[in-house]
């Protein structure tokens, strides 16, 4: 075992992101630390910090979140230390990613973000990932940043009904 938590927390979310096939959220990764006792939330932010500052994750931010990807370098990183955890602490990683593996991945399959354009509108950028790739990106321009905030926020229920109108209207063989 570790002697330095710091250490050990870091480890943690190495491992933890390079079981998934897809990025983890601050969210899914502090649920985990904070149900299990692992870290306070201010332990792992510190924890998650380090690892990005140093390279070995990389970070995704939204208005709304923060999506965590390991590098090849925190692989490395990872294969040359995950035996200083300890079996019990793997085990509960194990049975939290296999427990919540479809949830955790359906949270992080729709990204819906905002930003000003160069032409001082908003474009709404919204997606659908399987894994990392994407399935669908949509970008609209708006005339103010309420719209677009709003637009936003309602991707994620709007989504599959958005995605299916899309893809039935493309794949129609009907004249419009």
């Amino acid at each position: 075992m570790l002697s330095e938590p710091m250490t050990l927390y870091k480890l943690m979310n190495l491992y933890m992101l390079k079981k998934v096939n897809f990025p983890l959220t601050n969210a899914q990764l502090t649920d985990f630390f904070l149900q299990h006792e692992y870290a306070s939330y201010f332990t792992l932010q510190q924890a998650l910090g380090e690892l990005k500052d140093s390279g070995l994750i990389r970070a995704e931010s939204t208005h709304s979140t923060t999506r965590y990807e390991i590098t090849k370098e925190g692989e490395e990183t990872l294969n040359f230390f995950e035996n200083n955890i300890s079996p019990a602490i793997i085990e509960d990683m194990d049975t939290y990613l296999k427990e919540n593996r479809l949830r955790l991945r359906n949270e992080v399959s729709l990204v819906s973000d905002y930003y000003k354009s160069t032409s001082q509108d908003y474009i709404v950028h919204c997606e659908v990932r399987e894994g990392r790739s994407p399935l669908i990106e949509l970008n609209l321009s708006v005339p103010d940043r309420d719209q677009a905030a709003a637009m936003s926020a309602r991707w994620e229920q709007k989504s599959k009904e958005i995605y299916s109108f899309i893809m039935k209207s493309l794949m129609s063989e009907e004249e419009a």
